[in-house]
């Protein structure tokens, strides 16, 4: 399949891609507020930053886009084009993810993923993070 858009284009939108303060992370922020925890940003100090930091519970949450870490859902699938630059990359992002959190945990940390397909059902996203920072 051949990119429908032209190559500034992409470039363009790919540009508009952040790692921080994405839509998904701020809908997850702003349900874990409303339940009265209390978080910290992007801690520098810890392995891959984790978008929402509980240090006194030692717990992290990472909010995830389904395709740029290339989740098993419909929205995690690559691209059909350019399948030797795509699969690679986002194999490279889930290994990276996969070995932060195990850095994470061996410094004794409990970590959580939250999928951006998740962000479908904010009832059972609530139960989970509930159940998640509670234990």
């Amino acid at each position: 399949m051949v990119d429908k858009v032209s190559k500034e284009k992409r470039s363009e939108i790919m540009s508009k891609v952040r790692g921080k303060d994405t839509s998904p992370e701020l809908v997850v922020r702003k349900l874990v507020f409303s339940l009265g925890y209390r978080y910290r940003l992007h801690a520098k100090n810890l392995p891959g930053k984790p978008d929402l930091v509980f240090p006194g519970r030692k717990k992290a949450i990472f909010v995830h886009g389904c395709f740029w870490h290339y989740h098993d859902c419909k929205k995690g699938k690559p691209p059909k084009s350019n399948e030797a630059y795509w699969l690679p990359k986002l194999e490279k992002n889930r290994k990276r993810d996969q070995e932060n959190a195990a850095l994470l945990e061996n410094l004794g940390w409990e970590v959580m993923v939250i999928w951006q397909c998740q962000l479908k059902n904010l009832l059972d996203l609530e139960t989970a993070i509930k159940s998640f920072l509670d234990s």
